[in-house]
């Protein structure tokens, strides 16, 4: 059997040894000195460590709390759930430095917590606060319309309903059919996913679809963007309730600045930030820190956004990932992608392809079951998806009885969704051309996403190079209804 402490006995532990050691080591430390390592995830390139100062942390954390209000332990407990790993910034800042400071309540999840498990710790731990990675949120999206296409054609309807309400309920002036949907649905929503005392619920680390914010608002859980980089001790802007814009990532914290660099004629320049919260510099890598941080202290982002006229931010796009096409077109991927997903509900990731090409292509997955023990892809759909088929008149139940183009109803779906937000494109460069769907979803495990599910783009490019090939291969280049004959 483990060994049991009481409280007392570890405190008592500690009594014939010197404090002298300890208080030396207190001593030595200065605010300036760097504390804590974290390693860039390497979605754009190597890996970087960067270093963060004793005074970095506990500053972002102290202006942190303050910013979204969490309560200090003398007056409320607050409790969060840890299933990131604690290498990750959002982790770290989350589940330690800012819990540490506030005095507050860390549950550690299972390790299989992205597989599958994370909503029983959070039934269990029922935190005050929580912020999920958008795949955490998008797949309690999926499993709550997978119940919802199970469940019984009232229950179905009351539920459409009060989302309906609860989309439509302007913060501060709500119905009284609200008040009813409150009681009847929201509840026991919050409740099945363990948030029934989660007043803050946040999404960062990766973009996040307009789809599945508008899911959650009407269920009465707004989701919270906030939006940082592990070179700014994590958060640089947070969203609140009484500060929500929706798709923003909301304003930044008190203290901190932001400035657009290089704007262009549509006003989206590259985000810059200043604040106590900016790193002290990679390890051992000064010329990367001289191409992060300018001479007055700023420190460059690569992400390009806009700010509107009361200091919301809104990401449009990374430098690192624009696609530029050989005709020179500088085009965003995640809008294109984000706007496929929400046309195709069937499609459960979606990756732009063109640059230094003549035209734009597409990789596609099919949403599909996960196995519980690895987190790897299926060839299952998941309940919804195979719902989804059904109302398209497809039979399909498995992934391999879809991609490569084997269903002929699921092709003409998906084709017919990339029409609608072709038409919808700015210009003829931005048009999806080509798609292929692949065979297996993106995971961690598969090396295509890092550990906040965020997408690898240069992995992603070199695994499936046979696929992406065959989409430009003999092709000198398509022909459109504005272009009506391909170049000779």
């Amino acid at each position: 059997a483990a060994e049991v402490f009481t409280m007392n006995e570890p405190m008592l532990l500690g009594r014939d040894e010197p404090d002298a050691p300890l208080d030396a080591i207190i001593a030595s430390q200065k605010p300036n000195q760097c504390c804590s390592l974290i390693y860039t995830s390497g979605t754009t390139g190597q890996p970087k460590g960067v270093m963060l100062s004793h005074d970095n942390l506990t500053w972002t954390a102290y202006s942190t709390a303050k910013h979204v209000g969490l309560a200090a332990a003398s007056q409320a407990q607050e409790v969060v759930v840890s299933y990131l790993p604690l290498s990750h910034i959002a982790a770290q800042m989350v589940d330690i430095w800012i819990t540490m400071k506030m005095g507050g309540v860390t549950y550690f999840a299972q390790p299989d917590a992205l597989k599958g498990s994370l909503v029983d710790t959070l039934k269990e731990a029922r935190p005050t606060a929580f912020m999920g990675v958008p795949r955490v949120w998008e797949k309690m999206q999926e499993k709550m319309k997978a119940v919802g296409a199970k469940s019984s054609t009232v229950r179905r309807k009351v539920a459409a309903w009060a989302k309906d309400v609860g989309l439509n309920a302007a913060p501060g002036s709500a119905p009284v059919s609200y008040h009813i949907a409150k009681k009847l649905v929201f509840k026991k929503v919050r409740k099945a996913l363990g948030l029934d005392r989660c007043t803050k619920c946040y999404t960062g680390a990766a973009p996040i679809t307009k789809d599945t914010l508008q899911f959650f608002l009407s269920l009465n859980i707004p989701l919270c963007e906030l939006y940082g980089m592990s070179e700014s001790s994590g958060p640089h802007t947070i969203s609140r309730h009484d500060a929500f814009k929706l798709t923003s990532c909301g304003i930044e914290l008190p203290g901190c600045k932001t400035k657009l660099h290089n704007k262009d004629e549509e006003e989206n320049g590259e985000i810059c930030f200043w604040g106590r919260h900016v790193f002290m510099g990679y390890l051992n890598m000064p010329d990367k820190t001289e191409e992060a941080l300018d001479a007055e202290g700023w420190l460059h982002s690569g992400d390009l956004g806009k700010q509107d006229e009361n200091g919301f931010l809104f990401i449009t796009g990374r430098i690192k990932e624009l696609i530029i096409t050989a005709g020179g077109e500088n085009i965003p991927p995640v809008p294109i992608e984000d706007a496929v997903k929400e046309a195709v509900p069937l499609i459960s990731n979606a990756m732009l392809i063109g640059d230094k090409r003549k035209f734009l292509s597409m990789l596609l997955t099919i949403k599909c079951q996960v196995n519980p023990d690895t987190g790897d892809p299926q060839d299952e759909l998941t309940p919804e998806a195979v719902e989804l088929c059904r109302q398209l008149g497809s039979k399909a139940t498995r992934v391999s009885e879809i991609s490569g183009g084997r269903d002929p109803a699921v092709n003409a779906a998906i084709q017919e969704g990339i029409k609608r937000v072709n038409e919808k494109s700015t210009s003829n460069a931005q048009r999806v051309q080509k798609w292929v769907v692949l065979d297996r979803d993106f995971s961690v495990g598969g090396g295509e996403l890092g550990p906040t599910m965020k997408l690898k783009r240069p992995v992603v490019m070199k695994m499936y190079k046979e696929q992406i090939d065959n989409c430009y291969k003999d092709v000198a280049s398509p022909a459109t209804p504005d272009n009506p004959l391909p170049p000779k």
